[in-house]
């Protein structure tokens, strides 16, 4: 059975899981240096694979290959549907699908994708003009939908060479739509949401990302412009204390700072925000039977964060150790879910 180190690269921290088949064999944390992520891009490569040995070595994560969350910031995600391909047909025909959303030269992108549905009948074509050759713009043939991604060449090199650095052969590179899909896929039946309709809130240091999907499909991302690094700000004002003291504040809730006026109100900030982003979704999808969130990241154990998202939200919040087989026993199982997906994908 193969054994796979998930990574999660995060501006705050570096997460690690260590996977055998679906067993979660375990994990490990470890702090990022200050500004070493930027904007999805690795400053020193060689720090963060040094990092990496050392987490492994200090932790007793033994694997030789690796399976990567890669960043939102330099990658895309989409759905698609073409004519039914063949698996060379699509290698040449996916770059086309990202034209309109990548100003680089499409050459300069990796790309892969993932069969959601082989039987899409009377679709519309994503991009008629990419139909298979020999085929019309009008093809009435059973069409095909795929999760489709893309990402920087040149980051996925630099990337590969990490790991290779780290003594890790990369075999597994996933968005974390990809990571997310793959742990609803191994979800118990009896856990699914009725409507078929669910989130993942990614509750991160220096941005919050909300997942939609219906069934399979990546429905829609919303980015905040914030993260928890609001909160901290927040608390070095009031506490007239250097930031990076108010995170350690933050994280071990020092003095009951979460409890705090200036962090409530911070928390009651972030959720808002949320709120506007999953309202705006529902406005466009008015079919939208969304009503389940899954939490994960850093802020996921934060109870005041939880209960101000509660509050706005007024939707059913689980904790993303549901998605994990034994997560429950799993220490902050919610930071590592992205990593273990990405194993699992």
């Amino acid at each position: 059975m193969k054994t796979l180190v998930g990574i999660d690269i995060g501006a705050d921290s570096l997460k690690l899981a260590l996977v055998q088949g679906r067993r979660v064999r375990g994990t490990a944390i470890a702090a990022m240096p200050q500004n070493l992520l930027r904007d999805g891009h690795i400053v020193s490569p060689e720090t963060v694979a040094e990092l990496i040995r050392n987490t492994m070595r200090e932790n007793r994560l033994r694997a030789n290959e690796a399976a990567i969350v890669l960043p939102a910031e330099t990658t895309f995600v989409r759905n698609v549907i073409v004519p039914r391909m063949t698996p060379d047909q699509l290698v040449y025909n996916l770059p086309f699908e990202f034209r309109d959303y990548i100003t680089d030269e499409l050459k300069n992108y990796v790309y892969d994708y993932a069969v959601l549905s082989t039987e899409v009948e009377g679709a519309e074509l994503t991009n008629p003009d990419n139909a298979p050759e020999g085929s019309e713009k009008s093809d009435v043939r059973p069409k095909m939908e795929l999760m489709a991604a893309a990402t920087s060449a040149v980051a996925f090199r630099e990337t590969r060479d990490m790991l290779r650095n780290a003594g890790l052969k990369l075999v597994k590179a996933a968005p974390a739509a990809s990571s997310f899909v793959a742990l609803i896929r191994n979800m118990d039946d009896a856990k699914r949401p009725e409507s078929g309709e669910y989130a993942f809130l990614d509750l991160g240091y220096r941005s919050i990302r909300l997942h939609i999907f219906k069934g399979e499909r990546l429905e829609a991302t919303r980015e905040l412009e914030t993260g928890l690094s609001a909160v901290d700000a927040a608390l070095a004002d009031a506490m007239n204390v250097d930031i990076h003291l108010a995170h350690t504040y933050l994280r071990s809730n020092f003095d009951e700072c979460r409890s705090k006026e200036v962090a409530l109100t911070a928390f009651t900030g972030i959720a808002v925000e949320l709120m506007r982003a999953v309202n705006f979704y529902s406005f466009s999808n008015q079919q939208s039977r969304l009503n389940d969130i899954w939490l994960c990241g850093g802020g996921a154990v934060i109870t005041e964060l939880r209960s101000a998202i509660a509050e706005q939200l007024e939707m059913k919040l689980h904790s993303a150790d549901e998605l994990v087989s034994g997560g429950e026993g799993i220490e902050n199982c919610h930071s590592f879910v992205q990593a273990i997906g990405a194993c699992e994908y």
